[in-house]
């Protein structure tokens, strides 16, 4: 892979709570090929790195334990779902500014009020009334 490759299934394997700067990862990169433990070949105007044999043993020193598993510990799943959950509507809400009708903005804009009323009402809910432990 190169760099932006790694960055991208980083992010990916932690479900978007960790995503390293390209000026994290290319000097990390660097310094991993200085010691031996990846190559960089370049094609088509990337650098593609590789695990050494080194690197490959010194990753399996690691055994199981996987460096984004050290980020998303601790992190309820349902979390990234609520995440998740906000950004397809938030686009839903600005189409319907940019292209709805003034009944349909209206209407939206009603959804979005009783949605608001609705989440406070799970807040105010005691945590036995929720099914939540």
């Amino acid at each position: 892979m190169h760099g932006y490759e790694m960055i991208q299934e980083l992010e990916e394997r932690t479900d978007g709570v960790w995503r390293p700067s390209p000026g994290a990862v290319y000097p990390a990169l660097q310094l991993l090929e200085d010691q031996g433990f990846v190559t960089a070949d370049a094609e088509a105007g990337k650098r593609l790195f590789s695990l050494t044999d080194a690197g490959r043993e010194e990753a399996a020193k690691a055994g199981e334990r996987k460096p984004w598993d050290d980020v998303t510990a601790g992190i309820d799943p349902s979390q990234f779902r609520l995440r998740d959950a906000l950004g397809p509507i938030a686009l839903a809400a600005h189409q319907v500014a940019i292209d709805g009708t003034p009944a349909q903005q209206t209407a939206a804009t009603e959804i979005l009020a009783e949605t608001r009323r609705n989440l406070y009402a799970i807040l105010a809910e005691s945590p036995d009334d929720t099914g939540a432990s």
